[in-house]
């Protein structure tokens, strides 16, 4: 090839190369817009780890996209009141929120199914069902009613059944206990007795201590602790049979998501199932320790009675029944629920059951 060959060609490559360089650009930047979003929480920052959800969701979706999308988490009243949240999303009033369905149950009862409902799943059989048993699907043909998207963004795991002043052993017991507790399980307990009462979690604290209520539920050790409860109601219960693995969710506006780039759906999905693992990692590593410092603070662990337990079970199902036979919706998604319910603890008893308890009786030996 003589010098004149070489350079013409080599001149048309680098026209080409240079058009290639000058159409990616653009293209790029298309497909990473500047994007911009509120996010509204249902919770305090003081409960770092579940208000942190949203944070790290911020954190994942920023990275991936150099700074391109940011989100901007705001706490529980920066916006609007914590159980307002969903309510914003649907007005448009901000682009997210982070939250849980079951506070929307006065609302309609279906907002608390993928979230957490009395006897239902645990963390990981929730899990399972969200996202290979058709959950996301079911619930946002639900969520589409109210103008939402919504994909699972955290976990707790199995709750705490709460403090109370006083022990708690049989279905007596429970008449006229005033009980901060909400939602589904308060609409439950009322079957039994007990005087539902909602309180914000500031306003447990001093209600307990003056004997204005009786008891609280609040979440799990490492949350539980922080609030001081153990200091004027020692008699500690579990487990929280309401809320066997509830769901946190982000719940986006179904408007401003569809009008994101297909990049941006598929990263917030993604951004929110790791947000929903690491939540329940962090309790899992962080209740641990918490446990033994509220025993150690004089804590009286003590697990609900069957007794006590049987008949909550019962007032459970009485409660669905009734809710089933008026709203459809409901029904649906309930129906799915239990379906997958009887398959899931059919496994889990087998080999996860039978290593877990070997496992304790171990440790409880001092083998560990």
């Amino acid at each position: 090839m003589d010098r004149r060959s070489f350079l013409t060609k080599a001149s048309v490559g680098g026209v080409a190369a240079a058009g290639a360089a000058a159409l990616a650009a653009p293209a790029l930047a298309q497909s990473t817009p500047k994007v911009t979003w509120r996010l509204t929480s249902s919770f305090p920052k003081s409960l770092d780890t579940i208000y942190g959800g949203a944070d790290t969701l911020a954190k994942f979706v920023s990275e991936a996209t150099d700074g391109n999308f940011t989100i901007q988490p705001f706490a529980a009243g920066e916006i609007v009141p914590g159980l307002q949240a969903a309510d914003a999303v649907t007005d448009g009033a901000v682009e997210a929120c982070h939250s849980v369905g079951y506070y929307y149950f006065g609302k309609d009862p279906t907002w608390a199914l993928a979230a957490a409902v009395p006897f239902s799943l645990s963390a990981r059989g929730i899990n399972a069902w969200h996202y290979h048993g058709g959950g996301i699907e079911l619930y946002n043909e639900f969520l589409a009613q109210h103008n939402i998207v919504g994909f699972p963004g955290g976990n707790t795991g199995v709750q705490m059944g709460g403090w109370f002043r006083k022990e708690i052993n049989t279905v007596a017991d429970l008449q006229g206990l005033k009980f901060r507790v909400g939602g589904f399980a308060g609409k439950v307990l009322e079957r039994l007795g007990v005087v539902p009462q909602q309180l914000a979690g500031g306003d447990i604290y001093p209600a307990l201590e003056k004997g204005t209520i009786d008891a609280a539920e609040w979440t799990t050790p490492y949350d539980d602790e922080k609030l001081g409860f153990v200091k004027v109601a020692p008699h500690y219960y579990y487990p929280g049979w309401w809320e066997g693995g509830p769901t946190v969710h982000f719940y986006f506006n179904k408007a401003a998501y569809e009008g994101l780039p297909a990049s941006y759906q598929s990263l917030l999905r993604t951004a929110a199932r790791a947000v929903d693992a690491d939540m329940l990692a962090k309790y899992d590593f962080k209740n641990p320790p918490a446990i033994k410092s509220l025993v150690a603070q004089g804590a009286l662990l003590k697990p609900f009675s069957k007794e006590i337990l049987d008949a909550c079970f019962e007032a459970a199902n009485a409660t669905y029944a009734e809710i089933e036979a008026s709203n459809a919706g409901f029904k649906k998604i309930w129906d799915s629920i239990k379906a997958f319910r009887t398959e899931h603890y059919t496994w889990a008893q087998v080999a996860e059951y039978n290593y877990d308890t070997y496992m304790m009786i171990q440790q409880n030996a001092g083998k560990l």
